[in-house]
Formats: C-alpha cells, structure tokens, sequence
C-alpha cells in the first residue's frame, strides 16, 4: 500500500512539473485545493492507464521497439499522456493536454521527473 502511494505521489508531482513547465497541458481548478486533488485524481488515473493499457501498446508494437532501438518508447508515452487527458475530461477532471508534440515533450518530462522522484523517495510495502 505505501508503495502505491509514493508511486501516486511520484506521478502527481511529475504531472505538476510537467504542467508547470508547459502552457498546453493545463489543470484548472478554483481552489488550490482543488487543484491539488484533481493533480491527484489524475495522477490515480495516469498510474492505473500506465498499468493495465501501456504493457499491451508495448506488446503490440514490439517490433518497432527493436527498430527504433526503444525511441518509440516518446511516441507511447505521449499517447498515454493522451489517453489520460481524454478519460480526465470523461471523469469532469480539470486536466487537458492540447496536441501530440505537447504529448511528447509532456510525457518525457514526467518520465524524466517520476524517475528521479521514484529514486528519491521511499520505496518498499
């Protein structure tokens, strides 16, 4: 259970730098409260899509892992990045990622900041 709340964690606070740090992908809210628990119920919905959708894109497209030498890994991210833009928008969530490139760059900066997130907090059960 700790485990999966510092992975949580980790996805929130990559999210926000991710929203941080470019203006096409947004997350409004009256309230930093409000905000901050969207951020989060994002982050939920990120982690689950990362979880159950991400292995069978992988699967499918395992071929092109092996001819892009795994830089096709930018192109899934992105459309998971996508992916939970669109079903946010499905649960009323505040969160929007305008076009693919945005998706791109999006997706390797959470990827890059999860990672050290991950590294730096606690991990275990």
């Amino acid at each position: 259970m700790k485990n999966f709340v510092v992975k949580t964690l980790a996805n929130a606070g990559a999210l926000g730098v991710a929203i941080w740090l470019l203006q096409d992908i947004t997350l409004t809210g009256e309230s930093t409260g409000k905000k901050i628990l969207t951020l989060i119920l994002v982050a939920l919905v990120f982690g689950l899509v990362n979880v159950l959708v991400k292995p069978v894109v992988k699967l499918l497209t395992l071929p092109l892992f092996i001819l892009t030498l795994g830089l096709i890994t930018l192109v899934v991210n992105a459309l998971m990045l996508l992916l939970t833009s669109w079903l946010a928008e499905q649960f009323n969530l505040s969160f929007h990622v305008e076009g693919f490139w945005t998706a791109v760059l999006g997706g390797l900066i959470i990827s890059v900041v999860s990672w050290a997130l991950n590294v730096v907090l606690p991990d275990g059960d």
